[in-house]
Protein backbone atom coordinates (compact mmCIF):
# COMPACT_ATOMS: atom_id res chain seq x y z
CA UNK A 1 0.00 0.00 0.00
CA UNK A 2 1.58 2.73 -0.67
CA UNK A 3 2.13 6.07 1.50
CA UNK A 4 0.09 8.55 1.96
CA UNK A 5 0.74 11.73 0.50
CA UNK A 6 1.14 14.97 2.67
CA UNK A 7 -0.69 17.79 0.88
CA UNK A 8 0.13 21.31 1.70
CA UNK A 9 -3.46 23.21 2.66
CA UNK A 10 -2.13 26.37 1.80
CA UNK A 11 -3.10 28.25 -1.86
CA UNK A 12 0.00 26.71 -2.80
CA UNK A 13 -0.72 23.31 -2.36
CA UNK A 14 -4.48 23.18 -3.23
CA UNK A 15 -3.68 23.23 -6.91
CA UNK A 16 -1.56 19.84 -6.31
CA UNK A 17 -4.42 18.45 -4.21
CA UNK A 18 -7.20 19.28 -7.02
CA UNK A 19 -5.31 17.90 -9.90
CA UNK A 20 -4.63 15.03 -7.88
CA UNK A 21 -8.30 14.14 -7.09
CA UNK A 22 -9.50 15.23 -10.46
CA UNK A 23 -7.04 12.57 -11.59
CA UNK A 24 -8.41 10.24 -9.40
CA UNK A 25 -11.58 10.45 -9.57
CA UNK A 26 -11.67 10.34 -12.88
CA UNK A 27 -9.68 6.85 -12.65
CA UNK A 28 -12.35 6.02 -10.78
CA UNK A 29 -15.14 6.66 -12.70
CA UNK A 30 -13.92 4.90 -15.92
CA UNK A 31 -13.30 2.00 -13.76
CA UNK A 32 -17.04 2.10 -12.43
CA UNK A 33 -18.28 2.21 -16.20
CA UNK A 34 -16.03 -0.32 -17.37
CA UNK A 35 -18.17 -3.06 -14.59
CA UNK A 36 -21.41 -2.36 -16.42
CA UNK A 37 -22.06 -0.54 -19.87
CA UNK A 38 -24.68 -0.70 -22.56
CA UNK A 39 -22.31 -2.52 -24.57
CA UNK A 40 -21.30 -0.97 -28.02
CA UNK A 41 -23.11 2.23 -27.48
CA UNK A 42 -21.09 5.84 -28.17
CA UNK A 43 -21.08 7.92 -25.27
CA UNK A 44 -23.14 10.37 -26.33
CA UNK A 45 -25.86 7.49 -26.50
CA UNK A 46 -25.12 6.26 -22.95
CA UNK A 47 -25.61 10.04 -22.05
CA UNK A 48 -29.08 10.32 -23.60
CA UNK A 49 -30.18 7.36 -21.73
CA UNK A 50 -28.58 8.54 -18.59
CA UNK A 51 -30.21 11.67 -18.34
CA UNK A 52 -33.64 10.19 -19.77
CA UNK A 53 -33.09 7.89 -16.68
CA UNK A 54 -32.41 10.88 -14.14
CA UNK A 55 -34.44 13.28 -15.67
CA UNK A 56 -37.26 11.37 -17.07
CA UNK A 57 -39.48 11.42 -20.68
CA UNK A 58 -38.37 14.39 -22.80
CA UNK A 59 -38.31 15.49 -26.83
CA UNK A 60 -35.65 14.99 -29.17
CA UNK A 61 -35.12 18.41 -29.62
CA UNK A 62 -34.96 19.39 -25.46
CA UNK A 63 -32.29 16.09 -25.13
CA UNK A 64 -30.52 18.08 -27.96
CA UNK A 65 -30.59 21.79 -26.33
CA UNK A 66 -29.65 19.75 -22.70
CA UNK A 67 -26.41 17.68 -24.07
CA UNK A 68 -25.55 20.71 -26.35
CA UNK A 69 -25.84 19.09 -29.67
CA UNK A 70 -27.44 19.93 -32.91
CA UNK A 71 -31.51 18.14 -33.72
CA UNK A 72 -30.23 16.02 -36.27
CA UNK A 73 -26.89 14.96 -34.22
CA UNK A 74 -29.73 13.84 -31.48
CA UNK A 75 -31.89 12.61 -34.05
CA UNK A 76 -28.99 10.27 -35.25
CA UNK A 77 -28.63 9.37 -31.40
CA UNK A 78 -32.43 8.82 -30.85
CA UNK A 79 -32.68 6.34 -34.07
CA UNK A 80 -29.64 4.09 -32.76
CA UNK A 81 -31.23 3.93 -29.12
CA UNK A 82 -34.62 3.05 -30.69
CA UNK A 83 -33.45 0.16 -32.66
CA UNK A 84 -31.54 -0.89 -29.98
CA UNK A 85 -34.91 -1.11 -28.27
CA UNK A 86 -33.54 1.27 -25.05
CA UNK A 87 -36.37 4.09 -25.92
CA UNK A 88 -39.52 4.06 -27.34
CA UNK A 89 -41.65 7.49 -28.62
CA UNK A 90 -45.21 8.05 -28.03
CA UNK A 91 -47.15 11.49 -29.05
CA UNK A 92 -47.11 14.16 -26.60
CA UNK A 93 -50.60 14.20 -25.23
CA UNK A 94 -50.63 18.18 -24.85
CA UNK A 95 -48.95 18.89 -28.76
CA UNK A 96 -49.84 16.06 -30.93
CA UNK A 97 -46.64 16.76 -33.15
CA UNK A 98 -44.15 16.61 -30.95
CA UNK A 99 -43.10 12.88 -29.46
CA UNK A 100 -42.24 12.36 -25.85
CA UNK A 101 -39.27 9.89 -25.69
CA UNK A 102 -39.15 7.59 -22.90
CA UNK A 103 -36.51 4.57 -21.57
CA UNK A 104 -37.68 0.85 -22.14
CA UNK A 105 -38.23 -1.69 -19.46
CA UNK A 106 -35.16 -3.07 -21.31
CA UNK A 107 -33.24 -0.25 -20.42
CA UNK A 108 -34.55 0.27 -17.08
CA UNK A 109 -33.46 -3.42 -16.60
CA UNK A 110 -29.63 -2.61 -17.78
CA UNK A 111 -29.55 0.25 -15.81
CA UNK A 112 -30.47 -1.58 -12.50
CA UNK A 113 -28.19 -4.66 -13.49
CA UNK A 114 -25.08 -2.17 -13.90
CA UNK A 115 -25.54 -0.48 -11.05
CA UNK A 116 -25.85 -3.35 -9.24
CA UNK A 117 -22.32 -4.43 -10.87
CA UNK A 118 -20.52 -1.30 -9.77
CA UNK A 119 -22.01 -1.60 -6.46
CA UNK A 120 -20.80 -5.05 -6.04
CA UNK A 121 -17.28 -4.41 -7.33
CA UNK A 122 -16.89 -0.93 -5.02
CA UNK A 123 -17.64 -2.78 -2.38
CA UNK A 124 -15.70 -5.81 -3.28
CA UNK A 125 -12.40 -3.47 -3.86
CA UNK A 126 -13.14 -1.24 -0.63
CA UNK A 127 -13.14 -4.72 1.47
CA UNK A 128 -10.37 -5.78 -0.25
CA UNK A 129 -7.90 -2.60 -0.81
CA UNK A 130 -8.64 -0.76 2.38
CA UNK A 131 -8.04 -1.89 6.02
CA UNK A 132 -11.27 -1.09 8.66
CA UNK A 133 -9.38 2.61 9.64
CA UNK A 134 -9.22 3.45 6.32
CA UNK A 135 -12.83 2.68 4.94
CA UNK A 136 -13.43 5.01 8.12
CA UNK A 137 -11.90 7.44 6.38
CA UNK A 138 -13.37 7.01 3.39
CA UNK A 139 -17.05 7.07 5.05
CA UNK A 140 -16.05 10.43 6.96
CA UNK A 141 -14.77 12.14 3.33
CA UNK A 142 -18.28 11.16 1.13
CA UNK A 143 -19.79 14.36 3.10
CA UNK A 144 -16.78 16.49 1.79
CA UNK A 145 -16.98 15.00 -1.92
CA UNK A 146 -20.99 15.36 -1.97
CA UNK A 147 -20.26 19.37 -1.06
CA UNK A 148 -17.43 19.50 -3.64
CA UNK A 149 -19.80 17.99 -5.92
CA UNK A 150 -22.49 20.12 -5.32
CA UNK A 151 -20.33 23.68 -5.48
CA UNK A 152 -21.17 26.36 -7.50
Amino acid sequence: MPKSLEYDTASSGLSTLASDLRVVLGRLSRRMREQASFGDLTRSQTAVLSRLEREGPTTTSALARAEGVTPQSMGANVAALEAAGLIAGAPDENDGRKTILSLTDTAREQFATGRLAREDWLQSAIASELSAAQREQLARSIDLLRRLAQAP
